[in-house]
């Protein structure tokens, strides 16, 4: 299997000749991705042992609208590949061990178009770095479910919520009960506009959790 500084190399490599469409396309299946190309029906993926079509290529500077990246080795440097595909409507890092709370304010240059997310199983993502989410205005899905980096779970979706009202949160795998004198404390915490005072709440969740 390659390392994703040799990924990265061969991306350049394929920007060059072929667009930032086709290289980010290479990138995922390189990484053992999924994705589909905006106005097309079909999936792109790589299979069990990292083999993929390259009926891919016939599809230059078509935008990705749909992103697979579940269980791969993604990270904040990798994420960059992505970022000229202004026409994401669903990205999934579902399970990816790499995925952390730079990465998540990395998402912001998706700000437009991005309607489903997915970090679901992500180990190193906290409770602060959700904050960081605020950006997604367009948002209709959002799935945080096993997070063990979350402290006060029913909390944080509560806040959430609050922050992205249009958005549907899925937040299963965790012992939602919360003891009223909490929320209410909290609410008392939280100064006239909602969002600086989850950015707040949740950064000293964040800290928090550094000193334990």
């Amino acid at each position: 299997m390659k390392s994703q500084a040799e990924d990265l190399s061969y991306y350049g490599y394929t920007q060059r000749y072929y667009g930032a469409d086709t290289a980010a396309a290479y990138y995922i299946l390189s990484l053992n991705g999924g994705f589909r190309f905006v106005g097309q029906p079909t999936w792109f993926r790589a299979d069990q042992r990292g083999k993929f079509s390259w009926d891919f290529l016939n599809h230059k500077n078509t935008p990705l609208e749909e992103v697979d990246m579940s269980y791969t080795v993604i990270n904040y440097t990798g994420l960059g590949n992505l970022e000229e595909q202004r026409s994401l409507r669903t990205l999934s890092f579902r399970g990816c061990s790499e995925v952390d709370d730079w990465f998540l304010s990395r998402l912001h240059v998706f700000q437009d178009s991005l309607e489903e997310l997915d970090i679901s199983h992500c180990p190193r993502i906290t409770t602060g770095g959700l904050a960081a989410l605020r950006n997604l205005k367009g948002l209709r899905r959002l799935d945080i479910s096993s997070l063990p980096g979350i402290s006060n779970p029913g909390l944080v979706v509560i806040l959430l919520e609050e922050m992205l009202p249009q958005c549907l949160i899925t937040a299963t795998g965790y012992d939602h009960s919360l003891r009223l004198e909490e929320v209410e404390e909290k609410e008392e915490q939280m100064p006239t506009q909602t969002g600086t005072g989850i950015g707040r709440i949740m950064g000293h969740n964040a800290e928090r959790e550094k000193v334990l």
